[in-house]
């Protein structure tokens, strides 16, 4: 394996070392913490503290993770001279920026807007033609299979958690809301597994994309090997 495939190999080594772990651990307080509010469970006091913090942590981890993906896979399909590496770059930068900015903020107009900003531009750098998508139609089936457009709605719902965490913990009707988007979120963490391995299966190696270029994926054919 060279450099560039250890780089792509990044992030789902995270994904599978950090996220996934941390997620279970965050669902694991939220369902004490919810049993302690309403049941009156004999469960530690620090339960719901647990789980805001690490919920904070979770969240900004998928965004972070998100961000790192992008980032690797545009750098590694563009060309040196290529005028577009200091726009991407500025926008990559301001978007972890805004991330930064929405974890430290305290007003809710700041935390809306740094949310939607963050989000924004990671709609921005997975538009590029060098992130694949396997489509933009959420018309079609593939839509809703593509790794992309998954992860997306789960950097939304994730920065949605960190902007309106004060409200969350303040409002029964937010609680009720963000207990629904995480319902959603649970659902697509799981087809994220799902088509996060089976897109591993269909990237080469570096060393072997050159060959692999010259397949005809409709058809389901590649060109014979040269004979010696």
């Amino acid at each position: 394996m060279q450099t560039l495939d250890w780089w792509l190999l990044l992030h789902p080594v995270l994904a599978v070392v950090l996220i996934y772990p941390l997620l279970g651990i965050v669902v694991r307080l939220g369902l004490q913490a919810r049993q302690r509010r309403i049941h009156q469970a004999n469960l530690p006091a620090t339960t719901g503290r647990d789980h805001n913090q690490l919920g904070q942590w979770l969240a900004a981890a998928v965004v972070v993770l998100v961000l790192i993906a992008l980032a690797v896979v545009i750098s590694s399909k563009q060309s040196a001279d290529s005028s577009r590496q200091l726009p991407l770059l500025l926008a990559w930068l301001g978007t972890a920026t805004s991330l930064i900015a929405l974890w430290r903020v305290q007003s809710a107009g700041l935390r809306l807007s740094f949310g939607l900003i963050t989000w924004s531009g990671v709609l921005a750098l997975g538009a590029q033609p060098e992130v694949f998508r396997l489509s933009d139609n959420p018309l079609e089936g593939a839509f809703w299979q593509s790794h992309y457009w998954g992860g997306v709605l789960v950097c939304g719902l994730m920065l949605f958690n960190l902007a309106a965490w004060p409200e969350i913990q303040r409002h029964l009707s937010w609680r009720r809301l963000h207990l629904s988007a995480n319902v959603l979120a649970a659902v697509l963490f799981l087809s994220q597994g799902i088509s996060g391995s089976r897109d591993l299966l269909e990237i080469p190696l570096s060393w072997q994309q050159p060959f692999l270029q010259q397949c005809n994926w409709a058809e389901r054919v590649c060109p014979s090997p040269p004979q010696n």
